[in-house]
């Protein structure tokens, strides 16, 4: 029976708070060997402050899951050794890696923001896909 649920594609965007996160993934195939069960998956975000007040980006929660269900929780301080800040209208763009032991998986999360007033919030970032190519799934 098929899987009633509607599968990510490899790209999400949300927003939270009017902050927009986009997201776009890709297989990357110079640094997967899938002969060693390894398949590694870039990534690029793009957060674009929409509101009115200036925000700082202050830590990451990603939930990353592979193929046969496996999960595994990254949490850790801003992104890619960085904590930016975005005044209305600004976008902060980046990229970074995941690595997998199956060529598909997903990847979903949180960023925690503080707002100019020092108020915390999290943020959504949407379900996004990641899958190499000439995999049935």
């Amino acid at each position: 029976m098929p899987d009633p649920r509607p599968k990510p594609a490899p790209m999400s965007e949300a927003v939270t708070n009017r902050i927009r996160v986009e997201v776009l993934s890709r297989y990357s195939p110079e640094n997967s060997p899938p002969l060693r069960d390894a398949w590694v998956f870039q990534y690029t975000v793009r957060i674009t402050n929409q509101g009115l007040d200036t925000v700082q980006l202050v830590s990451r929660h990603w939930i990353i899951t592979d193929a046969l269900e496996r999960t595994e929780e990254v949490k850790g301080p801003g992104v890619v050794g960085e904590q930016p800040v975005l005044a209305p209208g600004e976008s902060y763009k980046y990229s970074s890696w995941c690595p997998l032991k199956t060529p598909t998986g997903t990847m979903r999360g949180t960023y925690q923001m503080i707002g100019a007033r020092g108020n915390q919030f999290d943020i959504e970032i949407a379900p996004f896909a990641l899958k190499a190519p000439y995999t049935v799934n």
